[in-house]
């Protein structure tokens, strides 16, 4: 039950204000969120780089419900561009948004997002990179398709997110598994209805499987985004079955967490891309990595007594 209460506390100003206040806080959020500001994510960019090891990136911020505040998203990834681009980075480093906080969630939303975010994916392409539609609650999942379909035609390398816990995500899959299409693969962080998306975790990970089976045997470019070492086997045997080459598909895992297990991935030849977030509103994302496994809380908190 921990899962649903902590899901509903990301939700929760009352909440946000006093765990961003506890001085337990701030050393955990620093070694899962690469900085506040651009010029520190840019610096675990580097480093991550020099230890073979390809990025995306997050500016945190989503359930925008003010104009201002989208374009100042747009204008945040417009800067991120711009600095990837100056340093070479484009070719090593992607772009990870969400489009509520582009202006979705807004009167006349799908349109906002669409012209906001559609300069950042220019400026990507202009970078020698790429941007990923992250995928938000299965609300929003038509209008963040139906805006994947719009950018890809001039962007093809456009990328897209789906959740192995909806039931709609089979479908979804077999639907972008086409040539050339991005897909990243994960089992899902929003709390959801019984009505749409599988609540035991066993049906989750078997709908994880299923899904990979349909990524590997198509024709795109499948990006599995666990750090679940079952997931991470079936996935690389997977990749034997369908004679895929280790340059054919990738694994992604967050910034901050089994280091090691990226390590390992990097020496056997696979591509392993790490997700950093980084910015100010940093509170949901940190809720939703507590609620996504009731174990990441322990993990956490033996993080923080590791880092003290």
């Amino acid at each position: 039950m921990l899962g649903p209460v902590l899901l509903a506390a990301s939700r929760s100003d009352a909440i946000r204000r006093i765990v961003s206040a506890a001085p337990v806080t701030r050393p955990v959020v620093d070694r899962f969120i690469a900085g506040e500001v651009l010029e520190e994510s840019m610096a675990a960019v580097r480093n991550l780089d020099q230890q073979g090891l390809e990025i995306t990136l997050d500016h945190l911020g989503e359930d925008i419900t003010d104009r201002s505040e989208a374009l100042r998203t747009r204008d945040a990834y417009l800067a991120l561009a711009k600095a990837l681009k100056t340093e070479g980075l484009g070719v090593r480093a992607e772009m990870s948004v969400k489009l509520s906080a582009f202006g979705q969630a807004l009167p006349g939303g799908h349109d906002i997002a669409l012209a906001n975010v559609t300069p950042v994916v220019e400026a990507a392409a202009e970078a020698g990179t790429t941007v990923t539609l992250d995928m938000e609650d299965h609300t929003t999942i038509d209008s963040t398709l139906a805006i994947l379909a719009e950018l890809r035609r001039r962007f093809p390398q456009t990328g897209a997110v789906v959740q192995s816990y909806l039931f709609r995500t089979e479908d979804d899959c077999r639907a972008l598994a086409g040539e050339g299409s991005r897909v990243r693969l994960v089992k899902g962080a929003y709390k959801e209805p019984a009505s749409v998306a599988y609540q035991d975790k066993r049906e989750v990970d078997l709908a994880y499987v299923r899904c990979m089976k349909i990524l590997m045997a198509g024709k795109g470019y499948p990006m599995i985004g666990s750090h679940d070492p079952r997931m991470v086997a079936i996935a690389q045997e997977l990749g034997r079955r369908n004679g895929r080459t280790l340059d054919e598909y990738e694994f992604q895992m967050l910034y901050g967490i089994r280091e090691a297990e990226q390590q390992r991935l990097v020496a056997e030849g696979h591509r392993m891309r790490v997700y950093i977030p980084y910015g100010t509103d940093w509170y949901g994302y940190f809720m939703r990595r507590l609620a996504e496994r009731p174990a990441n809380l322990t993990f956490f908190l033996r993080s923080l007594a590791t880092r003290g």
